[in-house]
């Protein structure tokens, strides 16, 4: 199946990924000194109160070139004492909030997470660069800010930076449940963590590869359902791992000259991302990660030991291969902001043995009348990607000739910008 190509306009946007602004912001991030959740918040030079308020003035200074439509937010809560909390600690969340025009209801968020840590992660005093894990992630949705905030997408956009994930996730709770409990429509979520090397322990390079993670069976699903997921051999085909396919579909190409590795995971051994708290606020999210990590630059006090080098440190950052992680996630969340809404009620028919397949689905919840047609796409149970489309033009049911038996269907629609959402598989009509 041919991917999806950046039209004119989003090849522009790409263009102005600056590899010296992303630089220059990972800098200023290091320069704080240390960025721990649980250093100080009142100190204007070092520290992560800092930190928080420079990223604040950033993102308004970006915010004038949008004529009133981006916002910029603050929020936060009082954090009581925890493991890793030993003592009451404000969390904040830096967001811009870039407002949708047709379709402002429906919600896209990328997030880096702006706090730090050294090898101990009680340990707020000391340095604690935290150069790759996370100020990395940060420059890369402040770089998508400072792009997007002139232009004009269908959908809502949030650029955040969040605190809190070294010790536990606080910032990505707050904000997932934030918008869980006030019955906002995000359609999907991307954190960037460690998105700063391609050099892995070994030595090994991989600069034009970045990973994706992405879970199956979804975390708030019913037993019921996700037993019927087996049943039908659709854990692969999770709301998490279409998101994947499409930024695979949308990201991996000439205009932004990387490809993205899909891993079929929530996340690596041992280890959690901000990612995990929208999947279980019942999101669709995922983690981008570099390809070959090295961990005496993670977690690590700044020393050195045996004649290694350990520390998060600006030396250890590739800032052009960062500049291209940020046109991956330019190009994907672009592409779903203007894309329509996801195909809703999608079904197959199992009423009856035939070797044809039946779908029928209904039309977005928001912007239906941005949908030009529907797409019927499908694959082998074995393939990782779709590999067939079917153009089914405005119908809304349609009958395919392949066998439901042999192959995973999805629906997807396409919009009268030609831009085509992700993917929806079918479950058996009730």
């Amino acid at each position: 199946m041919v991917p999806q190509t950046p039209d004119a306009e989003l090849q522009d946007l790409l263009a102005q990924v600056s590899v010296e602004r992303i630089k220059a912001n990972i800098e200023k991030l290091v320069s704080f000194g240390t960025r721990s959740t649980l250093s100080t918040q009142t100190d204007p030079e070092r520290g992560i109160g800092a930190a928080r308020d420079w990223i604040a003035e950033e993102l308004r200074s970006y915010a004038e070139a949008a004529d009133g439509r981006m916002s910029v937010e603050v929020p936060g809560y009082l954090q009581e004492v925890r493991s890793r909390v030993p003592f009451p600690v404000e969390v904040y969340n830096v967001q811009a909030k870039l407002e949708g025009g047709s379709e402002p209801d429906r919600v896209y968020v990328v997030t880096g997470h702006y706090d730090s840590r050294v090898s101990d992660v009680l340990n707020y005093e000391d340095d604690a660069p935290g150069a790759n894990d996370d100020a990395s992630g940060v420059a890369v949705s402040m770089e998508l800010a400072r792009i997007l905030a002139p232009t004009h997408p269908k959908a809502t956009l949030y650029f955040g930076a969040v605190a809190g994930e070294e010790q536990g996730l606080l910032g990505s709770n707050f904000m997932a449940e934030t918008f869980a409990n006030a019955s906002v429509n995000v359609q999907a979520m991307f954190t960037n963590d460690i998105v700063g090397s391609s050099t892995g322990s070994r030595g090994e390079k991989d600069p034009y590869t970045i990973r994706l993670f992405a879970q199956g069976p979804p975390p708030t699903e019913s037993a019921e359902q996700t037993e019927l997921r087996l049943t039908l051999g659709l854990e692969n085909d999770s709301p998490a791992r279409e998101l994947a396919r499409f930024a695979h579909e949308v990201a991996a190409n000439d205009a932004t000259g990387m490809d993205v590795a899909v891993i079929y995971r929530l996340d690596r051994y041992l280890r959690g991302g901000d990612h995990r708290s929208f999947l279980e606020s019942g999101y669709a999210a995922a983690r981008f990660t570099e390809p070959n990590e090295n961990f005496d630059h993670q977690h690590q006090d700044v020393r050195v030991e045996n004649g290694t080098q350990y520390g998060d440190l600006l030396e250890f950052v590739d800032f052009e291969y960062v500049a291209r992680v940020a046109k991956v996630n330019l190009a994907t969340m672009w592409s779903l902001a203007n894309a329509p809404g996801r195909a809703t009620n999608v079904t197959i028919d199992t009423s009856d043995l035939t070797n044809n397949s039946t779908l029928s689905w209904n039309a977005p919840l928001d912007g239906d009348g941005e949908v030009a047609g529907y797409e019927i796409v499908w694959r082998s149970t074995n393939e990782p990607f779709w590999t067939h489309v079917v153009d089914i033009g405005m119908a809304t049911t349609a009958t395919v000739t392949l066998s439901k038996d042999n192959a995973i269907f999805g629906v997807r629609c396409v919009g009268t910008n030609g831009y085509k959402s992700p993917a929806v598989v079918p479950f058996p009509a009730e």
